[in-house]
């Protein structure tokens, strides 16, 4: 409690035990930053795969940033004039620590482990294998490949338990896919189950409560 990660210090990273995963500040324009969840290791078509964004819409300046766990159990992003860019929104009496797991899901737990809050309850753009995609939870694009900021896509369970892309434009707002003028059925979906939950898995298969499958591989 009282400890902070700073923009300044390129050393001020959290690593997975297993070293796949990376958090820490990373540089997402000219002088902004965000705090962010990437692969640490560089895969061939990006220097740097993120998988989760704090304040993808809110980035801080690279002078005096940081990332702090407060005394009262809260976690907070705190920009050079001290404004909040993003919080964990927590409280608590005890210690509190903020860990990063094997599995790219970055944790703030008491000493004992009880979980106040985990970036896998708040994706932004991205899934990783043994990340649920539930009936609280969406994907929403990034703006562009050069702009990290929330685009205009996003990636949810309908009230009809269906999972779909849909746009929500600044002018228009419409579902993309399934095809709306088709019943679920018809896209080859069920609408029976609510309990709304999409994994994908470690072998990169997708599969979700409302019968839709895909296979990583098959889209390259």
């Amino acid at each position: 409690m009282g400890s902070s990660l700073s923009v300044e210090n390129p050393h001020h990273i959290l690593i997975s035990p297993n070293a796949i995963f990376s958090a820490g500040f990373l540089a997402i324009g000219d002088n902004a930053y965000s705090f962010a969840i990437w692969f640490t290791e560089p895969h061939f078509h990006s220097p740097t795969s993120v998988t989760w964004m704090a304040n993808r819409d809110q980035p801080v300046n690279g002078k005096s940033s940081k990332l702090s766990l407060t005394n009262d159990g809260n976690m907070v992003l705190i920009d050079a004039a001290l404004n909040i860019a993003w919080s964990s929104n927590t409280a608590s009496s005890a210690p509190v620590e903020l860990h990063l797991k094997d599995d790219g899901n970055l944790v703030l737990r008491h000493l004992q482990g009880t979980v106040l809050w985990q970036s896998f309850d708040f994706p932004t753009d991205s899934l990783v294998p043994g990340q649920p995609l539930t009936r609280y939870t969406q994907l929403v694009s990034s703006r562009s490949e050069s702009n990290n900021s929330s685009g205009f896509y996003k990636f949810f369970f309908d009230d009809d338990n269906v999972l779909g892309l849909h746009y929500d434009g600044p002018d228009v707002s419409s579902s993309y896919w399934p095809q709306p003028w088709l019943i679920s059925w018809d896209a080859g979906r069920t609408n029976f189950n609510s309990s709304r939950i999409g994994v994908l898995n470690s072998l990169g298969l997708f599969s979700s409560t409302d019968n839709f499958t895909f296979v990583t591989s098959d889209y390259g």
